[in-house]
């Protein structure tokens, strides 16, 4: 059972390693404090991370998750109701989700929690199309880095953008200068409030799962069984 709690928001950050999300959303914890918000972060990742020692100088409460040998995004939504009960505990009014975002078949964002996909400009125009479902399904995309490509390459990376979420809400930020700040912050305060026992994910988890994601070592076919594609499209179950 979770503790009782006033209401909170939870917010979930995902995006390419790199992106720049720990900078950006550093800079909206300032903000954010600065309006009398209360937060708590979460901060998951697969095998080490110091990401934890920049969030507590802020002064928030800050908890991290290493998943290891699991999916980053699998591993938040499996402990998700840890996170929110450390929040609770912290008499929090919002709830900040860092996760590794490593798979692009993943979103781990929810139905009542708020949506924010983080997403590197530099890596070239044909990265939005890339990414699947934690850019499909997000409720902000917050494009990083875009200072550093020309006016006619921000602009075509956020038509492809658009193209893959004509539905979310795009912001140009900057995690060392603060661009966007205000702006993504607005949008953590405007998102709806979570309700932990009735919530679920926006998009299914991937349906595969076969002998390579529970340890076998062997690259011969012979050896694998579960829910299989081959380099030719076709998918099959190959039981015992």
């Amino acid at each position: 059972m979770l503790p009782e709690k006033k209401t909170m928001k939870v917010i979930v950050v995902a995006g390419t390693p790199g992106a720049g999300k720990t900078s950006v959303l550093l800079n909206t914890i300032k903000f954010l404090k600065e309006q009398q918000v209360k937060i708590a972060v979460a901060k998951i990742d697969c095998l080490y991370t110091e990401d934890q020692v920049r969030f507590k100088k802020t002064g928030v409460p800050t908890m991290v998750g290493l998943s290891r040998d699991m999916c980053p995004d699998h591993y938040t939504i499996y402990n998700m109701g840890e996170m929110v009960s450390f929040a609770r505990e912290h008499t929090s009014d919002m709830l900040i989700v860092e996760t590794a975002g490593l798979c692009h078949r993943c979103a781990p964002y929810t139905t009542n929690g708020l949506g924010v996909c983080v997403i590197d400009a530099t890596t070239g125009p044909n990265t939005p199309l890339k990414v699947g479902p934690f850019l499909s399904t997000a409720n902000v995309v917050a494009i990083t880095k875009g200072d550093m490509i020309s006016q006619a390459e921000r602009e075509i990376f956020r038509e492809r953008v658009m193209e893959m979420n004509a539905g979310c809400r795009v912001i140009e930020t900057n995690g060392l200068t603060g661009k966007g700040t205000a702006e993504l912050a607005g949008c953590f305060s405007d998102a709806p409030v979570f309700n932990y026992s009735e919530d679920r994910l926006r998009h299914n988890a991937p349906f595969s799962i076969c002998t390579l994601c529970v340890g076998e070592m062997h690259i011969e076919k012979k050896y694998h069984r579960g829910v299989l594609r081959h380099i030719n499209g076709v998918q099959e179950y190959k039981g015992e």
